[in-house]
């Protein structure tokens, strides 16, 4: 009886201990440059909500906060860095869906889900299902309700497990479409894909839909696939009006720490965040481009990634998305 107690006053001085260590060095943090892992290529939706939060962020927490793109395999390879780095809040990860469903669909993965937790919502890029500006359909239920005829439609994708990948299989799924995903290396491929009638259609991020639309004209735009419409196009409708209630998903960007960071740095960290995506400045330069800003708090991108984790693995089940 004594050992046991003994054993509980040295446990509950080591944990005190270590709490006090883990506000110190949080009350520190940062001292030095932050690292922020973009596990995809410059220049898409990801890259440029990540060099947003990183220009807010530094000025807040009065630290450099350095972009670092490591693209591959579908975001694992820049998930796998931050994943295996030292758990101090100086490597961070720039997450997107992949760091959900990456493990549901892949046979193999270099990590395993919990050493990766989930810090602050950074923004959105709501996707828009598009065609050929001289395609027949002017709405996304004409194109669910004609893919159900014949051999079906042959939906571009940037490939297994992606935003538009999902986007396909919901409508299959839910709404008994027939699109068969053809994978490309990426958004930009795959729109090329539409644009020289090689598929019948795709669902891309906003950023890079948007100026196919406004700018050039070259693409029919059907629906926005988010729960509310673009801040940058307003007059497309979301598929939730137009009676899809389940087709909600977007090209989203927050950021997830290696896990054992202490809890006091992730608090700090998702503030400077939050704060930076509430910046009138970088409000209307992200809405510009069609993505909207989001922010938030820790508590608020736990639930979300809790609740999209659930939401992602009924339909990667349903839909058979796992690689064989």
């Amino acid at each position: 009886m004594f050992l046991n107690r003994r054993n509980l006053v040295v446990q509950a001085l080591t944990l005190s201990v270590l709490g006090a260590a883990g506000l110190a060095q949080a009350a520190d943090w940062p001292t030095r440059p932050i690292r922020l892992v973009v596990p995809f290529s410059a220049g898409g939706a990801n890259d440029l909500m990540a060099r947003s939060a990183a220009e807010g962020a530094s000025k807040i927490l009065g630290q450099p906060v350095v972009i670092d793109n490591r693209p591959g395999a579908g975001g694992t390879v820049g998930a796998d860095i931050v994943a295996k780095a030292q758990p101090d809040g100086y490597t961070l990860l720039v997450s997107a869906a992949g760091v959900i469903s990456n493990s549901m669909i892949k046979k193999t993965m270099p990590f395993k889900d919990d050493a990766l937790q989930p810090v602050v919502m950074i923004g959105l890029a709501p996707s828009v299902i598009v065609v050929p500006k001289n395609a027949p359909y002017n709405n996304l239920r004409d194109f669910v309700e004609a893919s159900k005829k014949g051999a079906g439609f042959n939906f571009a994708t940037a490939g297994t497990g992606s935003t538009p990948h999902f986007v396909a299989e919901m409508l299959n799924v839910k709404y008994g479409a027939k699109l068969q995903p053809v994978p490309y290396k990426s958004g930009s491929e795959s729109t090329t894909a539409v644009l020289g009638g090689q598929v019948e259609g795709t669902s891309e991020a906003s950023i890079i839909a948007l100026p196919h639309i406004i700018h050039e004209g070259k693409f029919k735009p059907l629906a926005t696939t988010w729960t509310q419409r673009i801040s940058a196009y307003p007059q497309l409708s979301t598929a939730v009006e137009q009676g899809f209630a389940d087709l909600q998903i977007a090209h989203w960007a927050g950021i997830h720490a290696p896990k054992g960071t202490p809890p006091a740095i992730l608090d700090k960290l998702a503030a400077a965040v939050d704060k930076a995506m509430k910046e009138p400045a970088t409000v209307e330069k992200l809405k510009g481009l069609g993505i909207e800003p989001v922010g938030g708090t820790r508590a608020e991108f736990v639930k979300f990634s809790d609740a999209e984790r659930k939401r992602l693995g009924e339909i990667v089940k349903a839909a058979q998305m796992q690689e064989k």
